[in-house]
């Protein structure tokens, strides 16, 4: 036996032995879920999981191999809570669309042992995590080319029960789709989604192809197929053309080469940890009131990496703003952040906890 053939089997071994104990480390995951269950406790433990993971490094002798450990364990922990919300009944999340959609696609990538929902509007996976129907959901928040997702914004408002517990930021590539065998001087016609439309201004300018939104990109691709005219193509994923049966006419016709979408996740549990946090708060309509507002947070030393402004909901030409801070949100300091806040503005309130 080689030195590659003993390194294998050595491997193997080890393998067995993992095995097993990832079966009784799992058994033991079990009975935490069901008493988590019976005293009505989150899945989440931000406190425990920094314990664990602290725990887990210091037993590593080899220095070089300790975030590789740390890794692993982490890997452990985000299955341990996967099996554990299925065992809870918390594992359905909804997104908006079809299969396929970029939605789905961050979806599975977030949550890949969960029960997939699919709803036909922005507003419904909001009302089924709302509901308790699904556990999260997973919505587009911003694009790094075409901007915010302002709608989104506006539902993050109106639904003060839901926190943002996580992001995920999807890199985008806007694909033109057509039924096998058609031509580019064929198209007259494109569907997509209305930003995935605005990220693939220019090569639709440049062809002079007219574009139609339609409520996402999994969608215009089921249309396309569907339709069965080769005069009509789809912007959207490869995945999707694999899934409908069409296929990439056009690859990467995104303007921007860097075109990411910023997904966020939606819950009913209040996060408790991490390294962001984002606050939506108004202001009385007198001047200076927001430039006090980034004053005193530039004086608790907080870096904001964003702020939007969108119209009140039935308030003609007044606003609410969304910020979005770097730091520990269980800090001393942000709690009297925020204290300082809800003197300064006229409401105040922590939307979304996460680390990016």
């Amino acid at each position: 036996m080689d030195t590659l053939e003993q390194a294998r089997a050595e491997i193997d071994a080890v393998d067995a032995q993992l095995a097993a104990l990832f079966e009784r480390r799992m058994a033991a995951v079990l009975s935490v879920a069901q008493y988590k269950q019976a005293h009505g406790l989150p899945i989440f433990d931000a406190a425990r999981e920094a314990v664990v993971l602290e725990k887990a490094a210091a037993r590593i002798q080899n220095a070089a191999l300790r975030p590789y450990y740390k890794d692993h364990v982490q890997n452990m922990m985000n299955v341990a809570k996967q099996y554990e919300a299925e065992v809870l009944g918390r594992n359905r999340a909804a997104y908006q669309g079809v299969e396929g959609a970029f939605a789905h696609i961050a979806l599975r990538a977030l949550f890949p042992h969960a029960e997939a929902v699919s709803c036909p509007t922005w507003d419904e996976v909001f009302d089924a995590v709302s509901r308790g129907d699904t556990a999260h959901g997973v919505v587009p928040f911003e694009n790094s080319h075409a901007g915010d997702v302002s709608a989104v914004l506006d539902l993050c408002y109106n639904h003060p029960e839901l926190w943002v517990v996580d992001v995920y930021d999807l890199p985008i590539s806007q694909n033109l789709l057509v039924l096998p065998g058609t031509q580019l001087a064929q198209l007259r016609h494109v569907y997509s989604h209305q930003q995935a439309i605005a990220q693939s201004e220019t090569f639709l300018k440049q062809f002079r192809l007219p574009a139609t939104a339609m409520p996402n990109t999994a969608m215009a691709a089921k249309f396309v197929a569907e339709s069965g005219d080769p005069s009509k193509a789809a912007i959207a994923s490869a995945e999707t053309a694999a899934l409908y049966g069409l296929e990439v006419l056009v690859p990467s016709i995104n303007t921007d080469g860097d075109n990411t979408t910023r997904f966020i996740v939606l819950s009913r549990e209040k996060p408790t940890a991490g390294n962001r946090f984002s606050l939506l708060f108004t202001l009385d309509n007198k001047p200076g009131k927001l430039a006090e507002v980034i004053q005193v947070i530039g004086r608790f030393g907080y870096d904001m990496e964003s702020i939007k402004s969108r119209p009140l909901p039935h308030v003609p030409f007044d606003y609410y703003f969304y910020v979005e801070l770097v730091g520990d949100p269980s800090a001393d300091e942000t709690a009297a952040l925020l204290r300082e806040l809800d003197h300064t503005c006229r409401t105040v309130r922590l939307l979304g906890v996460y680390t990016k």
